[in-house]
């Protein structure tokens, strides 16, 4: 079958009837073929096209230099628009965004030399909307992945639109919590424009309407500011709301035109396209704040948090020039009380109207921070002393009026510390600390006061961070130890027992006194690890002792408040005592007064377990405080140690000598052991036997000494012939009788009194009668001691 022979009869109508647009051009750049195709493509008649220079079908950016770059094209024979496919962006006359692939082919007919363009054009305009949509999909996740602040991934957003849509000025913007128009990215926006729009108040009905219909938003944008707008070379708007998953509008992107023939389309789906970014990008902002705001500032006041107040300090203190602030801690006083009273509710509504009041006297450049609790930070910059004393007195008197909270009238104070830089600190930490301390020290002082930090408390606070450290870490290392000071019968001169002392000798710090490093150990909370430390090594010692045929009788461990609250150290002891196989009366626990004062139940069973079991129970430091008799005779006690204060200059102070023969006698008709401690040299001594003292302690027999000093202490007495007395024997007799039921035993109190609250006693001829139940010992000396020259100087310095 024969192949139908082509010519222009079958070309022809094929060209006219083909789906793509066909476009054939001479040698001098005239149209000479423009299928209906082609017509649909550009927006053109066949007519108005047919024998024009080809430049009409160009975009019009390139129009003007068009021949130039064909001539120029053919002349080199580099044919760069010949045998190649490009897209090409243009205008439909229309107004209408079109995109095309371009193909252009050279013909050359045989046998002249004409020469002919056919340009072959796909349409790809919705293949190139949908990739360029992709392309600012994938430039904003992008930038949002890389948690970039919202002010640049508007920027992108804005630019990248303006350079999909010719002669366009994209623009986000966003509503604030006041309703108000806040321009986030505008790059081409002209400036009138931009000012006009920015901080416009939309009310709730246009809140309300935009919700409903989001084509409002060109109301909002454009028709109220058309004018201004068209004056400045802008011609159109498209617009959209941007809402937040529950519907809330959270802002609006618009997109305007400088070109009055502009497309319909492309804009209005690039807008649409650009709402889920812009949304995202806005709750993403609004997630960074809100993160923002939990991690820099109070929940409940509104005020910076204690870690964005480290920062602001720093920061004031790296300001160049001469920067001096004052910082001012306000703590209110007796908040627990109120929250007690009035429940969380209520006080977390105080705090807020504390933080307000606050707020209300600072001027704009002061910092407030809520640090914690009922704890406020004021940081006033550039004050000098006098304008702190006038600011602490405001914050005071403006704090103290009364405020009504719920159906309650709240009568309340204020303490506050105040700190400086440079003066109280380099550094945010320290100057916290000190002010602080300075805050302590008013409630110290009455509540309701200010006072400024100093530096002696300063060094105080590091020397006790310092020692708490290494205490710690000491303690762990086992390098605390026990020294034993002996005490001696006085009537035999036997040995009674011995005083466990703490020791610690750190390898950098040196030997530190007991007195430094307990009150260290109590205020970081390590002094009740110290106390079962020492309990346990007192124990281990004196099984080491026996095992050496070294006989003390006795170990006194003295423990601090805390111990006793613990119901579990009688426990404690016990489990001891089995594990060193030792008997009970071979340990005392020594107490001090403020154990003594200490009216808990747990504290008096924990005492009283102690003492059923056998230990001994001593009451240290006697005299030195506000010791009550009454309570004296309450506790099961077998021993009482006057303190080393009454001793010194003993043998010289009459008043001393009457004081502690007064004690030795309460003792004495109490039932329990007296113990006398500080006795230094002979004459001291004597004067205690001839007051019938019953043991002494101090350097006049030996020192508190190392373990293994003590034994060669006792070896070389014990070869001199000093410790006579058997083990069994040598106690005096009434600490063995307060233990098992005697005079001064819990089970026979009261049971020998001639009447109520009074004991009585032979002495010198004529009997005593001494009350039991009095507000103080002191002031039961003057009704115990009988000699009229003793009561005549006692009266006047004890006087109750």
């Amino acid at each position: 079958m024969s192949q139908p022979k082509i010519n222009a009869e079958i070309l022809l109508p094929a060209m006219e009837q083909a789906i793509d647009p066909i476009v054939i051009i001479d040698e001098h750049n005239s149209v000479i073929f423009f299928n209906p195709a082609a017509e649909r493509m550009w927006g053109l008649a066949r007519a108005d096209v047919i024998g024009r220079n080809v430049s009409c079908l160009v975009p019009l950016d390139y129009r003007k230099d068009h021949d130039s770059f064909i001539t120029h094209n053919r002349k080199t024979g580099l044919n760069k628009i010949v045998g190649t496919s490009r897209e090409v962006e243009f205008t439909r006359a229309d107004g209408e965004y079109v995109c095309g692939e371009l193909s252009i082919s050279k013909v050359q007919l045989p046998g002249t030399d004409k020469t002919y363009y056919i340009a072959v054009m796909k349409d790809a305009t919705e293949e190139s909307q949908r990739r360029k949509i992709l392309i600012l999909q994938n430039d904003v996740l992008q930038a949002l992945a890389a948690d970039l602040l919202i002010q640049d991934v508007a920027d992108l957003l804005c630019r990248r639109v303006d350079s999909f849509v010719p002669n366009s000025v994209a623009c986000l913007i966003l509503v604030d919590s006041d309703n108000r128009l806040q321009i986030l990215s505008a790059p081409g926006l002209p400036k009138r424009y931009f000012n006009a729009l920015e901080g416009l108040k939309l009310e709730p009905a246009d809140l309300a309407r935009l919700q409903r219909e989001p084509s409002y938003s060109n109301h909002i944008l454009w028709h109220n500011y058309q004018s201004i707008a068209m004056s400045l070379g802008l011609e159109h708007c498209r617009s959209a709301p941007i809402r937040t998953h529950n519907n809330q509008v959270s802002g609006l992107f618009a997109l305007y035109s400088r070109d009055p023939n502009a497309p319909q389309s492309w804009p209005e789906r690039i807008v649409d396209a650009c709402i889920p970014f812009c949304a995202l990008a806005v709750e993403q902002n609004a997630t960074r704040q809100h993160i923002s705001q939990l991690s820099n500032f109070d929940s409940l006041t509104g005020l910076l948090n204690r870690s964005s107040l480290h920062k602001i300090i720093d920061a004031l203190i790296m300001r160049e020039g001469d920067s001096r602030f004052y910082l001012f801690m306000v703590d209110i006083d007796r908040f627990r009380d109120i929250n007690d009273a009035l429940g969380h509710v209520y006080a977390d509504q105080f705090l807020v109207e504390i933080g307000q009041r606050i707020r209300d006297l600072v001027q704009d450049d002061y910092i407030i921070s809520r640090s914690g609790g009922d704890e406020y930070i004021v940081i006033v910059p550039d004050c000098t002393q006098a304008k702190a004393v006038k600011f602490a007195e405001l914050l005071i008197s403006t704090i103290a009026k009364p405020m009504q909270v719920g159906e309650n009238t709240l009568s309340i104070s204020c303490s506050v510390g105040i700190s400086s830089f440079p003066d109280n600190g380099p550094d945010s930490e320290s100057l916290l600390s000190n002010a602080d301390s300075a805050m302590r020290q008013a409630k110290a002082d009455g509540r309701g006061v200010y006072r400024f930090a100093g530096q002696e408390k300063n060094q105080v606070a590091q020397d006790r961070l310092v020692l708490g450290s290494a205490l710690r870490d000491s303690l762990a290392k086992g390098m605390l130890n026990l020294h034993y000071q002996p005490q001696v019968e006085a009537a035999s001169g036997g040995l009674y027992g011995v005083e466990a002392l703490s020791r610690w000798h750190h390898p950098h710090l040196g030997n530190i006194f007991p007195s430094r490093f307990i009150a260290v150990a109590e205020e970081t909370g390590q002094i009740e690890a110290i106390g079962r430390w020492s309990l346990h090594e007192a124990c281990r010692q004196m099984r080491h002792w026996d095992d050496a045929d070294v006989h003390v009788p006795t170990v006194a461990v003295n423990l601090s408040a805390v111990h006793f609250r613990n119901r579990a150290l009688p426990e404690y002891i016990s489990n001891l005592l089995r594990q060193f196989n030792l008997k009970p009366d071979r340990l005392t626990v020594e107490i001090t007064e403020s154990v003594m004062m200490d009216s808990s139940s747990d504290t008096i069973d924990v005492l009283h377990a102690i003492r059923d079991m056998g230990c001994g129970l001593s009451m240290d430091d006697f005299g030195t405080g506000y010791s009550s008799l009454s309570r004296l005779t309450r506790l099961p006690l077998s021993e009482i140690k006057i303190d080393r204060s009454f001793i010194n200059d003993f043998e010289h102070d009459t008043n001393a000598q009457a004081v502690t023969m007064a004690v030795i006698g309460i003792g004495s008709r109490l039932g329990m052991t007296v113990v006398t401690e500080g006795v230094e040299t002979e004459q001291q001594r004597l004067l205690l036997e001839e007051l019938k003292c019953d043991v002494m302690q101090g350097y006049l027999f030996a020192k508190p000494l190392p373990a293994h000093e003590l034994e060669k202490w006792y070896r070389a007495g014990k070869a001199r012939g000093t410790f006579v007395p058997p083990i069994a024997d040598r106690r005096p007799s009434r600490r063995a009788g307060n233990a098992e039921g005697g005079k001064g035993s819990r089970r026979n109190q009261g049971q020998d009194r001639p009447h109520r609250g009074v004991r009585h006693r032979r002495g010198q001829g004529r009997e005593m009668m001494i009350p039991v139940v009095v507000l103080s010992w002191q002031a039961a000396i003057v009704h115990f001691l009988n000699e009229d020259c003793c009561l005549n100087f006692l009266i006047p310095r004890f006087q109750v």
